[in-house]
């Protein structure tokens, strides 16, 4: 009896051994997916007015400013792109620029040099193999000096109605964030969130995306607090939390502050930005 008693005593006083801790299920392609495809409906919701932040009136001033777009803000370029388009309004007159005059204009927007070059570079080659006009294939596009794909996705989608994924930096930043691809080179990334999405959202996924991270999804400090899909989103921690910390990391229309766009689209609820020189 006291052997029974002793060996009850001792199984009580042996804990059992505890399970591991589960580790969360890795997500399926299929759950990606849907997942992605919900991010995409809510941002409509969030930015039913979402644009592209380059002012132009036809493909040529699309195709200008996306390339003078490079390494400085949409912005800058739209404050820069009105005496450009004044003095040379047509491939022909900007192929026949004198080099230092169409730096001088363009220097705002930095790399004038190479800018320039390739701002004459690309129109000559219009005028010269296109007739003086825009091609709206993506092949004929990237034989442009100073266009990739990139740039031509961008003339494509918002000048010629052609669907086009724009992989620019902020694009590339968030689609990872949200583990919708490892990929870091940008016709890698353009080929796997190609194939999440039918083409009919391609142009309008890319202005969403964009919008969402000039505005709250930023590279150094992410407005996690603030952010209308953070309960979508797998990275969900890794900027400011609190909610109203978070309101102070807003930008453009959502901090209160104007936009990118000189001439913004009528339902743009921000307020415009000031010409070059403008205070404030």
């Amino acid at each position: 009896m006291s052997g029974k008693q002793n060996s009850a005593v001792g199984e009580q006083s042996s804990p059992s051994p505890k399970k591991p801790n589960k580790t969360p299920k890795p997500e399926s392609r299929l759950g990606m997916v849907r997942r992605a495809r919900r991010i995409n409906r809510e941002l409509a919701e969030v930015y039913p007015y979402a644009h592209p932040e380059l002012d132009f009136v036809n493909p040529f001033q699309l195709l200008v400013a996306t390339v003078l777009s490079a390494q400085t803000t949409d912005l800058r370029v739209n404050q820069t792109t009105p005496a450009l388009f004044a003095k040379y309004p047509t491939p022909e007159d900007m192929a026949a620029a004198v080099p230092e005059e169409l730096e001088e204009i363009i220097r705002p927007t930095g790399f004038f040099r190479a800018k320039a070059k390739a701002l004459i570079g690309l129109s000559a080659a219009l005028r010269d193999n296109f007739g003086g006009e825009v091609p709206g294939r993506l092949k004929d596009l990237v034989t442009l000096p100073g266009v990739g794909r990139k740039t031509a996705n961008v003339v494509l989608g918002n000048a010629f109605g052609v669907p086009g994924l724009t992989v620019d930096t902020h694009f590339g930043r968030l689609v990872r964030r949200w583990k919708w691809t490892e990929q870091e080179d940008p016709e890698k990334v353009e080929a796997e969130i190609a194939a999440i999405f039918p083409k009919s959202e391609w142009t309008m996924l890319s202005h969403r995306i964009i919008f969402h991270g000039r505005r709250i999804c930023h590279a150094r400090k992410p407005a996690c607090g603030a952010c209308p899909i953070a309960h979508l989103c797998p990275s969900y921690g890794e900027g400011e939390t609190d909610p109203e910390k978070a309101k102070k990391l807003l930008k453009y229309e959502l901090g209160g502050q104007p936009g990118q766009r000189l001439s913004p689209p009528p339902d743009y609820p921000g307020t415009s930005a000031p010409p070059l020189g403008a205070a404030g």
